[in-house]
């Protein structure tokens, strides 16, 4: 959701080990020179008689506040946070879109399987529903200086590419470029001419040959992009599962930050089947950005 050269962010807090990793990684990381942090706290209200149980969420919600103001204050001595009478993905959503920002950072938790089947967690309600991307923290990282990408060719990863283009490179900075290329696998023709097996092999050969020649003009523009930003930049071309790819070379290149673009399938087989976004969220050691 970018605006001109402004960049804004949307950090969401409700105190938690998960959430203040979020926010300490939030202040530090490469965000562009002059971008802006805005925070929200939710305090759900319910609708029956207040009770001594929710006077004291209501108190809770407010030191949430002042103790993320506090450590956003290091970087932006002006910020401010805002405490929204709304259930926590609704209160994320609804400041997302009010205030326009780039991008929502938020910690990650998890829950177990059935139970994020049935019902998800806030941060992967957000991330399915967000207008503009989101940062997902596990753990706190002190500085951003080594970057993965998932990098499909397609117009999310492009935009991938565009959003950490736009960041402040740090000194060293470098971004490690994944497209992973589907090969086609010959099928069963034993029955079929000697001819035609040849024909058939040979198409195959012809598509594969394409994809990966298609993928490398794309990585190529990728590099370009991102090389002229300031970072430098490694790229590979893999027949890998992309997922098993990702977290491989997040592994091997001892990276800060995994990015992968939001594109999954939907509905029911969503939950049952997950996408590379979902499962780099799942799995990964690092932060995730995710990008729409």
């Amino acid at each position: 959701m970018a605006h001109g050269n402004r960049f804004d962010i949307l950090i969401a807090s409700d105190g938690s080990a998960a959430a203040k990793a979020a926010v300490t990684t939030a202040v530090r990381f490469p965000w562009p020179d002059g971008a802006r942090g805005f925070g929200v706290v939710a305090r759900h209200v319910a609708d029956y008689r207040r009770s001594i149980l929710l006077a004291a969420l209501d108190r809770t919600a407010e030191a949430v506040a002042e103790s993320t103001t506090r450590t956003m204050s290091r970087r932006w001595p002006d910020a401010q946070v805002l405490v929204v009478n709304a259930s926590p993905v609704d209160a994320i959503l609804r400041e997302a879109a009010r205030r326009r920002v780039d991008v929502v950072v938020m910690g990650w938790r998890g829950h177990g399987a059935v139970r994020r089947l049935l019902a998800g967690s806030v941060s992967r309600g957000v991330v399915r529903r967000a207008p503009c991307a989101v940062l997902v923290v596990r753990r706190r990282v002190r500085e951003v200086q080594r970057v993965v990408i998932g990098f499909d060719g397609s117009a999310q990863a492009r935009r991938a590419v565009d959003l950490i283009a736009r960041l402040h490179p740090p000194r060293g900075g470098r971004v490690s470029l994944l497209t992973a290329v589907d090969s086609m696998h010959v099928p069963s023709q034993a029955l079929l001419p000697a001819g035609t097996r040849a024909a058939v092999a040979a198409e195959v050969t012809r598509i594969d040959s394409e994809r990966r020649a298609k993928a490398g003009k794309d990585l190529a523009i990728a590099t370009r992009t991102l090389t002229t930003a300031g970072w430098k930049v490694s790229s590979v071309v893999t027949a890998g599962a992309p997922l098993r790819e990702l977290l491989a070379t997040v592994a091997r290149a001892r990276a800060d930050l995994l990015v992968v673009g939001a594109t999954g399938v939907t509905g029911v087989r969503h939950l049952l089947l997950g996408s590379v976004a979902e499962g780099a969220l799942n799995r990964s050691a690092v932060p995730v950005l995710v990008v729409r």
